[in-house]
C-alpha cells in the first residue's frame, strides 16, 4: 500500500502548507482523517463477504479488526454521523484555532499519541 501511503502524506503536506499559506488572512486548513467507517456500501460488501465465507457479518467485523486493524481501540467501525461531527467542528467558529492539523476519528488505529 505504498502507494496509498505516498498519497495520503502529499494530502497531508498540501493541507499544512495551504494552512500556512491562508493564515494571514484568517483561513484555516484541516485534515480530516477518517478510518474504517461504516456506510451502507460497506455494509453492503461486508455483507456479500460474509455470505460468500458462509460467516455472519458480525464474524466478518471481528475478523477484520483482529487481522487489519488489531491497533483499533473501539474494535467496531465508526459511523458516518461520527466522522461528520468531527467535519461540523472543524467548520464550526469552535474550531478556529484549530489550523494545520490532522485530525483523527479512526477510533484508535493509529498506535502514538500525536
Amino acid at each position: 500500500m505504498i502507494h496509498y501511503g505516498m498519497s495520503k502524506t502529499a494530502q497531508l503536506a498540501i493541507s499544512h502548507g495551504l494552512a500556512m499559506e491562508l493564515a494571514c488572512i484568517g483561513v484555516t486548513v484541516n485534515a480530516l482523517l477518517p478510518g474504517p467507517t461504516r456506510t451502507e456500501t460497506t455494509d453492503r460488501l461486508r455483507a456479500e463477504r460474509a455470505k460468500t465465507a458462509g460467516k455472519t457479518i458480525e464474524e466478518i467485523e471481528t475478523d477484520f479488526f483482529r487481522t487489519y486493524r488489531p491497533t483499533s481501540l473501539l474494535r467496531r467501525f465508526t459511523s458516518a454521523e461520527e466522522v461528520a461531527n468531527l467535519a461540523v467542528y472543524l467548520c464550526g467558529a469552535g474550531a478556529s484555532a484549530t489550523s494545520g492539523a490532522a485530525m483523527r476519528v479512526d477510533g484508535g488505529v493509529v498506535n502514538q499519541i500525536m
